[in-house]
């Protein structure tokens, strides 16, 4: 009882209750332990980075810079809903211009008012979840079926030849990712010693770069901007890569197999670690976002009446912990290996993790944002320091 009670009120003060519950009513405490969870990962990339990763922070982060708040059946974001199909639920996000775009096709109707969330309702009311979702699928939407996913750790495969166990001081990290999970593990490799060079595209530059400012610098201020585009420019990125002790890639796999630029086709580099996060583990080509994904992990809380969301996209820094360990571990072991992660495997993980009560008498102050971060460089404002690192670093490996 003094466990549930102790998570209970870390949960509180964290602010992940008061980002989770119907908006009207009481804040809930039922998830309690996935921060107890989260604070045990913490500790251990922690202990093996030597830095402090506070696990709250990490978590609720986000809502604290951007000021959000608990949404319900509404994420605390903005862009996803939970919606109540004719089965059961399943949630969709409409987070890019392309996404809202979408919505006449996905409803097949000829207009669609601006608001395009309550005929999304009565849409849904009337097919089965598993109809929707394939449809979104279809036109490439992130939407999810409440509890699809199953609970899977990071995958690890052999790739190349082990090194020696490393310290993550002085490595050379390639952040090919965007968004949250992956830039979170960048960060954390940052904040160790890592060199991580923030690779972007300038027809596609990495989304957060659009909205409040504050996010985009807290991951992404200790790292070097580096922009190239990715089909004129792909043999310069390719000597990035393959002088890269870590690669972190967000992207689906697809779009740089295509160009080549995948593990199998980089040089090999003996200890190298290559970290591919995804939506989905069966289908990596599948969109996905921190909410959507966390609701196809069954990762919700709960209200009288059917799930509501649970804190802030939250299956996108419990990934980007999550992923951090995975890395951490795999220094230690010499590298040579490909992990692979997926937001929805990973929140089931966390979903599975005993309930408590929702109702708790501790209280459940707002967010708060990080104490302090650096500004993000501008786009590719950092491309001739890398390049010059890229040419020393080939020669040291001659």
């Amino acid at each position: 009882m003094v466990q549930v009670s102790n998570a209970a009120s870390r949960w509180g003060s964290s602010g992940l209750a008061c980002l989770t519950g119907l908006p009207g009513g009481p804040p809930d405490f039922s998830r309690a332990e996935v921060l107890a969870r989260a604070e045990q990962v913490a500790t251990a990339v922690g202990t093996h980075l030597g830095i402090t990763v506070g696990a709250a922070t990490l978590l609720a982060g986000r809502a604290g810079l951007l000021g959000l708040r608990r949404g319900g059946r509404i994420s605390a974001g903005g862009a996803t809903r939970l919606l109540a199909a004719h089965d059961g639920w399943c949630a969709l996000t409409l987070s890019r211009p392309d996404d809202i775009a979408a919505v006449p096709a996905l409803l097949e109707a000829d207009e669609v008012p601006a608001d395009p969330w309550p005929m999304l309702q009565r849409w849904a009311a009337t097919r089965l979840a598993s109809a929707i979702t394939e449809r979104a699928g279809l036109l490439d939407l992130p939407a999810a079926i409440l509890g699809e996913a199953a609970a899977m750790s990071a995958r690890v495969a052999r790739m190349g030849s082990v090194g020696a166990a490393r310290d993550v001081e002085g490595l050379l990290v390639a952040d090919l990712s965007s968004m949250w999970a992956g830039p979170l593990c960048g960060q954390l490799l940052a904040r160790a010693g890592a060199i991580v060079v923030k690779v972007e595209s300038p027809r596609r530059p990495d989304g957060t770069r659009a909205g409040n400012r504050a996010f985009f610098d807290w991951m992404n201020g200790e790292k070097l901007a580096y922009c190239l585009d990715f089909d004129s420019q792909a043999d310069e990125l390719r000597e990035l890569l393959a002088v890269a002790d870590i690669v972190i890639e967000g992207s689906r796999p697809a779009a740089l197999d295509r160009r080549r630029l995948g593990p199998d086709h980089i040089a090999p580099r003996a200890g190298r670690i290559w970290l591919r996060i995804s939506g989905y583990d069966q289908h990596p080509g599948r969109p996905a976002f921190g909410d959507d994904a966390a609701v196809a992990g069954g990762l919700v809380g709960a209200a009288a009446d059917g799930p509501v969301f649970c804190g802030d996209a939250i299956a996108d820094p419990l990934t980007g912990l999550e992923a951090a360990r995975a890395v951490a571990e795999s220094l230690v072991r010499g590298g040579g290996e490909l992990i692979q992660l997926s937001m929805a495997g990973i929140a089931a993980g966390y979903a599975a993790l005993p309930r408590a009560v929702s109702v708790a008498d501790c209280p459940a102050p707002p967010p708060q944002p990080p104490q302090s971060h650096r500004r993000a460089a501008e786009l590719g404002a950092d491309n001739e320091g890398v390049r010059q690192l890229v040419s020393e670093r080939r020669l040291l490996s001659c």
